[in-house]
């Protein structure tokens, strides 16, 4: 089994990036398996913890990251494809190699743009970033 980790925002590109994925399970002859993580910046307000807590701050992330997942939740569950949910919280572009890397991924599958409005020029510095930290082979869905 091949095990594709396919890095999601929310965003349009990032659900075609799932439409891909299930589009080369059914062409492929060999099995895969959909690790499907969105990774959540940590909140940088100097030391919010102290004023919040760690335990609501895992559960905004964990919140915003199930947001983030909804619509690929939908399509992924509808197939016949192996898959995975994850929530990272971390630098974006670092936590998606890492996890990768960790998990024995032969594959990145991403969008070439995100949500955030600086990530619109050219590439977009997450998926520049990733394709910059990793050996492992990434694929840009537009």
């Amino acid at each position: 089994m091949i095990k594709i980790l396919v890095a999601v925002d929310g965003s349009e590109n990032s659900n075609r990036a799932v439409d891909y994925v299930l589009r080369l399970a059914q062409i492929s002859c060999v099995l895969l398996e959909a690790h499907v993580l969105n990774v959540q910046a940590p909140v940088s307000f100097g030391d919010i913890k102290k004023f919040v807590g760690q335990e609501a701050l895992n559960a905004y992330y964990h919140d915003e990251g199930a947001k983030a997942l909804v619509s690929v939740r939908q399509q992924l569950d509808k197939s016949s494809v192996a898959h995975n949910y994850h929530i990272g919280v971390g630098q974006v572009p670092e936590t998606i190699v890492n996890y990768a890397h960790e998990h024995g991924c032969a594959q990145i599958v991403m969008g070439t743009r995100g949500l955030s409005s600086v990530s619109s020029l050219l590439l977009g510095s997450v998926a520049s970033k990733v394709l910059h930290l990793t050996d492992i082979p990434v694929t840009f869905v537009k």
